[in-house]
């Protein structure tokens, strides 16, 4: 994919627009984590430094469109993006008709969720947002997936649009996995239900080398391969679609390594006795909860030998230590294979925090269900309009 990049504009004394994703999580007027607001500040620092006046747009949690909400406004968001910068950020809660931004001062912009026409892609709502500045950054992946006022509309209306640093790393990232894969490219995808990700793993099972499913994805999987799985979840009516993905894969050549021991117990509670077990030998009022040592190492080792790594979705119920071997296994071998790896999806980056592997990765993608689709095989609408505008 090919987009005009922000490092390649010149920036000195104009006022470029940042749309960034600061929807962080806010409780009781504190942000409880300020990951994205730090993952904006290079894109902004940039900009800031080459003497732009920067105006920075960004929704919060869902308000009701056309309706002032201080849950959900963005003051908290604003003071920390001053501490950040070192320096004061004003919120500015009138903007469309214009924002005192100057040169080397960053403005942030109240929640365009509150603004009429920002989910219905307004042309004249994308049209005002674009004219506030010069220049129109899209540096927010996390919403890429979204036709929006803010996100795909101001884009096409900008005079000069391009994607930031953020931006830029997440495309950059997605190419790699999908594009310019050093192979064997291997992915492993958990989750609980396979209807939620069903698009990412019949993309996926198309493209990879080796396909790793967990948690329930796996029970589905390990049922329709003919084995029991006691009380464990899975989805009945997805069997027939799991088996043909299966097929489909070993058709031309790539596998889908299904665990060969289980962690079981009666019950998914901290205090549950977890057993492992053979994979033929579930028993009727047992429930699978991890993948077993030998598939762990087995899994560690088909990662130790790929050449890229996707990895969405923990292999087991981690949170409870009893069930996190399998998780903590693959998030050890992830941060220790020579391969390029790409994590994303919040349970697979906490996994990675719990288990002091958060650095180790190369790229950690927060974007969400962004990040999904694009595992899907979807061309995301602010990634189509960046590629539209790429030569204007």
């Amino acid at each position: 994919m090919r987009v005009r990049l922000m490092n390649d504009v010149d920036m000195k004394g104009k006022t470029v627009v940042f749309r960034e994703d600061l929807n962080v999580p806010v409780k009781d007027g504190r942000i409880t984590s300020d990951k994205r607001i730090r993952a904006a500040i290079p894109s902004l620092k940039y900009a800031l430094d080459r003497g732009a006046a920067v105006i920075v747009l960004s929704h919060l949690g869902r308000p009701e469109e056309g309706v002032f909400s201080a849950e959900d406004s963005l003051a908290p968001v604003a003071a920390r993006l001053g501490e950040l910068l070192d320096s004061p950020v004003p919120l500015v809660r009138d903007y469309l008709d214009g924002v005192d931004a100057r040169p080397g001062r960053c403005v942030l912009c109240e929640n365009v969720r509150f603004l009429k026409g920002e989910k219905k892609n307004s042309p004249e709502l994308a049209a005002k947002l674009a004219a506030l500045g010069d220049i129109y950054v899209m540096d927010a992946f996390a919403t890429a997936h979204r036709a929006q006022a803010s996100t795909e509309g101001a884009i096409r209306a900008a005079r000069t649009a391009c994607a930031g640093l953020l931006m830029a790393a997440e495309l950059d990232a997605v190419t790699r996995i999908l594009h310019e894969p050093a192979r064997p490219l291997l992915a492993i995808i958990g989750g609980s239900k396979v209807s939620t990700k069903l698009e990412v793993l019949e993309n996926l099972s198309r493209r990879v080398d080796q396909l790793i499913v967990g948690g329930g994805i796996a029970n589905t999987f390990l049922k329709a391969a003919g084995f029991e799985v006691g009380t464990s979840l899975y989805e009945p009516d997805l069997l027939e679609a799991s088996a043909r993905i299966m097929a489909d894969a070993a058709a031309r050549g790539a596998s889908i390594p299904l665990p060969v021991d289980v962690v079981t117990s009666k019950r998914l509670a901290s205090d549950s006795v977890a057993e492992v077990r053979a994979v033929d030998a579930v028993r009727p009022d047992e429930m699978i909860l991890d993948i077993g040592p030998k598939t762990a190492a087995d899994f560690a080792r088909r990662i130790s030998e790929a050449g890229t790594v996707v990895w969405n979705g923990p292999v087991g119920a981690f949170e409870i230590d009893s069930f996190g071997n399998g998780t903590k296994v693959v998030a050890e071998a992830v941060a220790t294979t020579g391969a390029y790896t790409v994590v994303g999806g919040g349970d697979s980056i906490a996994a990675l925090e719990k288990y002091g592997c958060s650095d180790k990765a190369n790229y950690i993608s927060t974007a969400g269900g962004a990040f999904l689709e694009v595992l899907e095989g979807k061309t995301l609408p602010a990634v189509a309009a960046l590629e539209a505008r790429a030569d204007s």
